[in-house]
């Protein structure tokens, strides 16, 4: 499976911006989807992530300002992200797990910076 994470920029503080994923390859094998954010020098925390069902989880630092959604047709996740602040800066990683091995795949990465 291969990912392609865009929508990454510059948006000031108290702002929106969305980014997409797009999965590829052996796309019916994909069950979670989802995001991992990593500040500079810090490990990656969890964002969100979403099932083929539509099961979600949030991090503690998305629940009630960042959204998560897919579309299973173009095997795209989205983070819509509201009300963002400095600390939201950095590299946001979307991820799939994909059935039966459980095994990870990560995309490149796109790089949001939060002005205050």
């Amino acid at each position: 499976v291969q990912l392609q994470a865009s929508g990454g920029g510059l948006v000031q503080s108290g702002g929106s911006l969305t980014v997409s994923c797009a999965a590829s390859g052996s796309v019916s094998s994909i069950n979670i989807m989802g995001w991992y954010h990593q500040e500079l020098g810090k490990q990656r925390k969890l964002v969100a992530h979403i099932d083929t069902g539509g099961f979600i989880t949030y991090g503690d630092s998305a629940k009630g300002r960042f959204t998560i959604s897919r579309d299973n047709v173009r095997h795209t996740v989205y983070l819509q992200m509201n009300a963002v602040n400095p600390e939201d800066t950095g590299v946001y990683y979307c991820f799939t797990i994909v059935r039966p091995s459980q095994m990870w795949y990560w995309g490149q990465g796109t790089l949001v910076t939060v002005s205050s």
